[in-house]
């Protein structure tokens, strides 16, 4: 009886939200030798058995917060909990939060999918989160109380683990993109076709939503009958979850990064885009390159002063640099070339504006700028990821034409599969930022260019 609970506890957890699903892939992860100050940072924090602590690491779009997510999750899976333990880890739980998946861009599942990691790491817990469904098997519905999700498959579980970890070091969970929570209007399960209509987002009950997630995490690290365990959250810097994490019940727990500090030889803010984050670019640029060259020995290796203009050009964002890179080695045309038209980027961009001017010269490459835009904006609308097939479909013979030629001169932007029939994805949520109002590209092109919306809704 309680197999037939951990099989459904199985079948309605988000496989998808944990940091190494195949869903995630490619994963994005800090490179060796870099973020260095700020890793060692959350590291020294999640050692800490003093007190529970929720760690806010939060910035601007495209700066690398998923790296740093992903980076942490790895680095507490390959530490045991004790040298005797044969597989409970120190990562107790990840949920990267993706508005792109249905499943993924809601709490509804949230603590159910901690649960099945919490349980699968540690099997001592597993017969009292069996029970607690046993019990109660309206915990697993989407709509139920997330406060009694919390209390019974994530607060109970961790209570039974007090003693056996007394001595040990701290717990860690992950959980990432908390602004990707964007609870749809509708949570019923159309046909795939349907799903693909305007992207249904209700800003205000999103923002309630994960406020009163925060305020549960808040709770239950204040919980004294818990083992010590930190949850390292990241996020954009929202004034909403800032006002979240201002809570008078919340903010006594919260380590904030940026955070000013002091010591030798350290910078005075840790941060994800201080001034140490032109030579983590550097270095990504460079080992990116060489990687390039081992794959095209004729490739000629750029100059130190282009690694420097291009990390400049950059704006202390990864996203642009890594995108740089994802149009320079597109594998279809000519690399030098596309080198060439990245160190002409104009060097006096407004910050925050580095990767929309990058996503314009990305578009102006395309053989109608205006086409490549325009599906570009259908795929950043779409309620969940449709395959090329199905997309094609639904614009019909007009704006459906030619939509794989159109999508595969935006590999760079956007995950075009090689397989028709799966979906297509973009890279990250600074595209859907970018088309989401037309002042952000300056092609004139783009000037009378249809609004997806109006567009899917007509379809």
């Amino acid at each position: 009886m309680s197999q037939g609970a951990w099989e459904k506890l199985a079948q309605v957890t988000v496989k998808g939200a944990e940091h190494d699903s195949r869903e995630r892939l490619p994963h994005p992860q800090c490179l060796e030798g870099t973020r260095v100050v700020l890793l060692d940072h959350i590291y020294g924090t999640l050692d800490d058995k003093s007190k529970n602590r929720l760690i806010w690491l939060h910035g601007t779009a495209g700066v690398g917060k998923s790296a740093v997510a992903f980076t942490v999750a790895e680095r507490m899976r390959a530490l045991k909990v004790t040298d005797e333990t044969i597989i409970e880890k120190r990562l107790a739980g990840t949920f990267f939060f993706s508005r792109k998946h249905t499943n993924r861009r809601t709490t509804a599942r949230f603590f159910a999918t901690l649960a099945y990691q919490l349980a699968s790491n540690f099997p001592s817990v597993r017969t009292h989160v069996n029970k607690a469904i046993l019990e109660n098997p309206a915990l697993l519905h989407p709509d139920g109380s997330l406060r009694d999700q919390m209390e019974a498959l994530f607060s109970r579980p961790l209570r039974q683990l007090k003693h056996s970890l007394r001595n040990c070091p701290p717990l860690a969970f992950v959980i990432d993109a908390l602004d990707e929570c964007a609870e749809s209007l509708d949570q019923s399960t159309p046909e795939p076709l349907d799903q693909s209509t305007i992207e249904p987002f209700d800003k205000k009950k999103s923002e309630v939503e994960l406020a009163e997630l925060i305020s549960l995490l808040a709770q239950a690290l204040r919980d004294p009958d818990l083992p010590v365990i930190h949850i390292l959250v990241t996020s954009r810097s929202e004034a909403y979850i800032h006002e979240a994490m201002q809570q008078k019940d919340v903010s006594p727990l919260v380590c904030e990064i940026p955070v000013k500090i002091s010591g030798q030889g350290v910078a005075a803010i840790i941060s994800l885009d201080g001034a140490d984050v032109d030579e983590d670019i550097y270095l990504f640029l460079q080992h990116s390159f060489k990687k390039l060259q081992s794959r095209i020995p004729t490739f000629p290796q750029p100059t130190k002063v282009q690694l420097e203009r291009l990390a400049n050009r950059a704006g202390r964002r990864f996203i642009v640099a890594s995108t740089m890179m994802m149009f320079i080695d597109d594998r279809h045309n000519d690399p030098y070339n596309r080198l060439e038209l990245m160190l002409k980027l104009a060097s006096d961009l407004l910050p925050g504006t580095e990767v929309y001017k990058l996503y314009d010269c990305i578009l102006s490459t395309c053989a109608d700028p205006a086409q490549a835009y325009l599906h570009l904006s259908v795929i950043a609308a779409l309620a969940d990821p449709l395959p090329i097939s199905q997309i094609s479909k639904l614009l019909g013979p007009g704006h459906g034409r030619d939509v794989e030629r159109v999508l595969v001169q935006l590999r760079s932007v956007i995950d075009v599969p090689t397989d028709n029939t799966l979906p297509v994805n973009i890279y990250h949520s600074s595209v859907r930022d970018y088309v989401s109002q037309r002042s952000n590209c300056s092609l004139p092109q783009v000037k009378n260019v249809t609004s997806p919306h109006s567009l899917l809704a007509l379809s």
